[in-house]
């Protein structure tokens, strides 16, 4: 028998039974389709969320109130607000005496308050900074300026505004010196901040933002004394070892802790966080490859399920093959062979959908949300699509064919 006679058998017995086949291929379509759309927004959410780490900077060492383990989130990161980071601790780092690797700094109290202009009320993101944020944070003054070191200790009443919130406030005013309410104070704009890509996910970033004096913010907004984290930018990257070392060692003796057991307080670098994150959101992407794979499972079941079917419509065509001498190998071959082909079919249409799909998502975040959403689909999430669809095509396809390979002969001749 020639090694081309069960593809050309297959093939024919799928054109027979279209409805079938189509149905047949409708699961895996859907399988594959979803395991590519899964893995494309997987990916697309992760760049996103890394790109906001390395925008910061990669020289970026930040302390944050309350002790936590080198591998897990600072116990502030789950909601606790822990009031042992003060000021005096963040002159203590940016002291060159202390930690001689440090650049800059920049100290930072946060809180949500409502601001008001011409009596229309918003809710927005409080942050209290100090006058080197902008060149910690590497952004941007698009209009006016931002406050100076002494309006930074004089509890000067001035704001500067992020891009989203000026639009909120003022829309397409020029709110330069023009004054804003924020729990019962006269707040003066002097400055607004370029748009920076939003990272999503309920994170505020400076463009969601009002920001003012630290003092200020302390003192007449928030009614606090203590810090929510500082950040430090180191002048060399490859220092970054030994200044979290002078400022832990800086952070004991602040605080008059003898042991590291004893710590108050985390000390995080931006390499380490984006090494966590990288890790943390590579197992939420395959946790969710694995739920969408469940759908392809589900398909092999349909797979099977109509095999059998046609291996109980087909039986006469069987013994009629096996009396004139097919081989069970050559029988069991054919009936893999449908399988694997419908499984074939379906993963190469659900590949082609999922990336449509994932490109209509990535074009309705970005022009409709605003986020700095890359349309990311990799080969590697082709590759196990089509290895898996066929896969599932010859395991699913392997017992209706050992089924129809045993049929007898005689029996089958004489089947009605």
């Amino acid at each position: 028998m020639r090694v081309l006679d069960p593809v050309k058998i297959s093939y024919r017995n799928l054109m027979a039974n279209k409805f079938r086949s189509f149905l047949t291929i409708l699961g895996i379509v859907i399988g594959v389709g979803a395991v590519i759309v899964i893995m494309a927004v997987g990916q697309s959410a992760q760049a996103l969320i890394l790109d906001q780490i390395k925008g910061i900077g990669s020289n970026l060492v930040g302390v944050l109130p309350g002790a936590s383990d080198e591998k897990g989130p600072p116990a502030q990161a789950m909601g606790i607000i822990i009031t042992t980071l003060k000021y005096d601790d963040f002159l203590a780092l940016t002291d060159k005496k202390n930690v001689p690797e440090v650049e800059l700094g920049s100290a930072y109290v946060q809180g949500t308050q409502t601001a008001t202009y011409k009596g229309n009320d918003f809710s927005i993101a409080l942050m209290g900074v100090t006058h080197h944020y902008v060149d910690v944070e590497n952004v941007e003054i698009e209009k006016g300026r931002f406050f100076t070191p002494d309006e930074d200790m004089n509890l000067s009443r001035i704001v500067v505004l992020g891009a989203t919130t000026k639009t909120d406030l003022f829309g397409t005013d020029d709110p330069i010196n023009k004054k804003i309410k924020i729990k019962n104070e006269n707040f003066t704009v002097v400055g607004v901040a370029k748009e920076k890509s939003s990272s999503g996910f309920g994170v505020s970033g400076p463009n969601e933002s009002i920001m003012m004096p630290l003092r200020t913010a302390q003192k007449i907004i928030l009614g606090i004394d203590h810090l929510s984290f500082l950040r430090l930018k180191i002048g060399n990257v490859d220092e970054i070892a030994s200044a979290k070392e002078n400022v832990s060692r800086t952070m004991r003796i602040q605080h008059d802790i003898k042991t590291s057991a004893d710590d108050d307080f985390s000390v995080r670098d931006t390499a380490s966080a984006l090494n966590m994150l990288t890790n943390i959101t590579d197992v939420l992407r395959y946790f969710l490859l694995a739920v969408g794979s469940i759908s392809l499972i589900v398909g092999g079941v349909g797979i099977m399920n109509i095999m059998l079917i046609a291996v109980h419509q087909r039986i006469r065509e069987v013994g009629l093959r096996k009396a004139v001498g097919a081989k069970n190998s050559t029988i069991m071959l054919q009936f893999l062979i449908e399988s694997a082909t419908i499984t074939l079919v379906g993963g190469l249409i659900g590949i082609i959908l999922g990336i449509l799909t994932a490109l209509l998502i990535s074009v309705i975040i970005t022009n409709f949300f605003g986020y700095d959403w890359k349309f990311i689909v990799s080969i590697e999430s082709v590759m196990i699509a089509v290895s898996v669809s066929v896969a599932i095509g010859f395991i699913f396809g392997i017992y209706p064919a050992r089924i129809a390979a045993k049929i007898s002969p005689m029996e089958a001749l004489r089947y009605e």
